[in-house]
């Protein structure tokens, strides 16, 4: 079963083109993308790599997490699933 990662403090020159060369080293890589602001802005600094399997993933969390790459060490780990209607509620809530 695939494993979806978060990678954060990217440098906002990143591309997922990068994403998955960097992250093709560790093992095979399902999709890579960049967050960017609405409207394909620009950059957010971080994106997500999806890894083939959950082994893939957590040798790329093992070899990537720290790393430093474009001068800045990257944050990687399992992301969290978004639970959208419970962000909702919270908005109206306010």
């Amino acid at each position: 079963m695939s494993v979806r990662l978060y990678v954060g403090n990217l440098s906002f020159d990143a591309t997922a083109e990068d994403l998955k060369e960097i992250f093709s080293q560790t093992g095979e890589v399902e999709d890579a993308i960049i967050v960017t602001r609405p409207g394909g802005g620009r950059p957010r600094g971080f994106g997500f790599v999806t890894m083939v399997d959950e082994a893939a993933g957590q040798e790329a969390i093992r070899q990537l997490d720290g790393q430093e790459v474009a001068g800045r060490a990257l944050a990687v780990n399992v992301a969290k699933e978004r639970d959208r209607d419970n962000k909702k509620s919270e908005d109206e809530e306010e």
